[in-house]
């Protein structure tokens, strides 16, 4: 159960840290699942190439919207009322998905599924909400550890589950895991004691404000411009490396695919150093050198061909800097303005579902008419314009930190 402090204030403990971990973790990997799934699904529903491909793109649709028209909601109503019901909703979509015999239901599920998912965000500012301001950075930090896992185990395991007991089979198991953390989370999360002084604020308001947030704050929009390519360049990888892995020389089945996430899970690591960094007042620094890391990783990750081990160190690197960006831009745009820390990483995960889309279909398509090396030469560019923006932008970055102080 949550700690007390005096006069009743909740206090957030580790313990309730790793939950909403786990949560944020279990919710997006539901974005991901489908990635080592896309051949097995398309044979079971004689589905195109070109419509197996839309299944990814419209459950980033999805998300995105999700983003924009659902997390924002945190700012006006319980966030605890919020989570609950979108994970109640979420476990509908998921047996959807699993329940699928048409292309038409697959996709309408996996665009539900996506739309919901979203709720990983609310829990991240939820718990940037609870946290003390003095250790912020750590908490969003430890919190987006536990989406780093997710998204990454999320292939691992869909790949063996669908090895052994099916596609479906990994839907099921996501709606049972959901359903539980929605009990859970119902019990432990605090309700919201005051009403916030946005909560007069119509819909409608709500969104334009969501709008006006980016139109007034620059640091916002640039961490947005840095969300995008990293992202960009992180579904470039992780939309199309089962592609080469499945074909000549390496044949790999699902497992074996899905099992590459295991290494990226490195991500967690740098998400957590990444805000204990913050805390000290190193954003600038700590996103100079990740983005330079995610350019330098593509140099390994063109010789996938010719050496898996060339593979595991270029993951390793752009998973390291992909989750040292991400958290640096979540804890300097929330410190912007606390009491709309829904709209604002609502409002820069759009940017992040942005890219993940634009990765996913460039890469995708890239494959199919120039081959893995023009994919790698994609994600530099996306990695290299990151450093660029970092470094036209620096003179605007020194500001950053005093702005989260």
């Amino acid at each position: 159960m949550p700690e007390n402090g005096a006069g009743g204030e909740f206090v957030l403990s580790r313990g309730v840290v790793l939950l909403f971990a786990v949560a944020c973790g279990a919710a997006v990997a539901n974005v991901y699942f489908s990635q080592p799934l896309l051949v097995t699904m398309g044979h079971d529903l004689a589905m195109s190439p070109a419509l197996v491909g839309s299944v990814v793109t419209l459950t980033h649709v999805g998300y995105g919207l999700g983003l924009f028209f659902l997390v924002p909601l945190g700012d006006v109503v319980d966030r605890r009322r919020l989570i609950v019901t979108q994970l109640l909703f979420l476990v509908v979509a998921l047996i959807v998905v699993a329940a699928a015999r048409t292309a038409a239901a697959l996709l309408a599920g996996m665009a539900a599924t996506g739309l919901l998912a979203a709720v990983t965000q609310t829990l991240v500012a939820f718990a940037a909400a609870l946290a003390p301001a003095a250790g912020r950075g750590r908490v969003v930090g430890l919190v987006t550890s536990g989406v780093v896992i997710g998204i990454l185990l999320a292939r691992t395991a869909s790949g063996l589950m669908a090895d052994l007991a099916g596609w479906r089979s990994v839907y099921l198991a996501s709606a049972s895991l959901t359903a539980l953390l929605a009990l859970v989370l119902h019990r432990v999360l605090p309700r919201r004691s005051d009403a916030p002084p946005t909560s007069a604020l119509r819909y409608g308001q709500l969104l334009r404000s969501t709008i006006t947030l980016f139109a007034r704050e620059p640091l916002l929009r640039r961490r947005a411009l840095f969300g995008l390519l990293i992202f960009a360049a992180f579904s470039t990888l992780w939309s199309s490396v089962a592609l080469p892995l499945s074909e000549a020389p390496y044949f790999l089945p699902h497992s074996a695919i899905g099992a590459l996430g295991l290494i990226g899970v490195a991500g967690a690591l740098a998400a957590t150093v990444a805000g204990r960094l913050n805390d000290r007042g190193l954003s600038r620094r700590t996103t100079g050198i990740a983005l330079t890391l995610l350019a330098a990783s593509w140099l390994p990750l063109a010789l996938t061909r010719s050496s898996l081990w060339a593979l595991v160190a270029g993951v390793i690197l752009l998973d390291l800097a992909v989750q040292a960006v991400h958290v640096t831009n979540q804890t300097l745009i929330y410190a912007l303005h606390p009491d709309a820390g829904s709209r604002l990483i609502g409002g820069y995960m759009v940017f992040y579902s942005i890219g993940s889309a634009t990765g996913a279909i460039a890469a995708t398509s890239l494959y199919a008419a120039a081959g893995w090396g023009a994919v790698c030469a994609l994600g530099a560019a996306f990695s290299c314009l990151g450093l660029v923006l970092w470094a036209l932008t620096r003179a605007e970055a020194a500001t950053d930190v005093m702005r989260a102080a």
